[in-house]
């Protein structure tokens, strides 16, 4: 029988994906309908969602806080709620092994880092995943090794819309909505949902230790 692995706010799937690759039944949450949610999906308040009747808990809290816009986000007058304290808090009451998901700026502790050129991803994409368990790291970025050799994409705000991120960065552009699904290893999602997903082969990578502890 295959452990459940409960994963809360859960959007599309990208990060669930991984979790079934590695073995898991995958339970979604979120607070927002996810009509392309590839697993049993239930539509409720992550912060409130009964943790009992599984084997492992992901959590992917909003980023929109942590990450480098937030800045502009706050000028504008946007505000985002800041969970990730209060989220750690639920999990480990659990008693249950977890993983939180979040930006390079979240307040995640001992965090490992995953990005898609450790996966042979056309994707750079840095994500930091906090767990109680012990996580090994696939090792260090490849970016000035892969910059060369081929075109990477940066998958954020609107496919298309810009050229490059400069001369530095020129092989890595913004790309179009079907370029970003392939450089992902995501193919059942929108141009809005894949913008906000997980690659499935960074949650493959962790959801492989968490069967060995389990």
């Amino acid at each position: 029988m295959k452990p459940r692995l409960l994963d809360l706010f859960c959007g599309a799937g990208g990060a669930a994906m991984g979790y079934h690759r590695a073995g898991f039944e995958v339970v979604g949450v979120d607070i927002k309908p996810q009509p392309h949610y590839p697993f049993e999906f239930h539509q409720a308040d992550a912060m409130t969602y009964p943790l009992e009747g599984v084997d492992v808990i992901h959590a992917s809290p909003p980023c929109q806080g942590y990450s480098c816009a937030s800045v502009v986000h706050r000028n504008a007058g946007k505000v985002y709620p800041l969970l990730i304290g209060e989220v750690r808090e639920k999990l480990k009451k659990s008693g249950l092994p977890y993983v939180i998901e979040n930006v390079e700026r979240s307040p995640l502790i001992n965090a490992v880092k995953l990005c898609g050129t450790m996966f042979n991803l056309g994707v750079f994409r840095h994500r930091l995943f906090e767990s109680n368990i012990f996580m090994l790291s696939p090792g260090s970025c490849f970016h000035d090794e892969k910059i060369g050799e081929g075109k990477y994409f940066s998958v954020a705000g609107g496919a298309g819309r810009w050229k490059s991120w400069g001369t530095v960065h020129r092989n890595i552009s913004k790309g179009t909505a079907d370029q970003w699904r392939a450089a992902m290893g995501i193919d059942w999602m929108t141009r809005n949902e894949v913008k906000d997903a997980i690659p499935p082969a960074y949650t493959e990578w962790i959801g492989r230790q968490l069967i060995e502890v389990l």
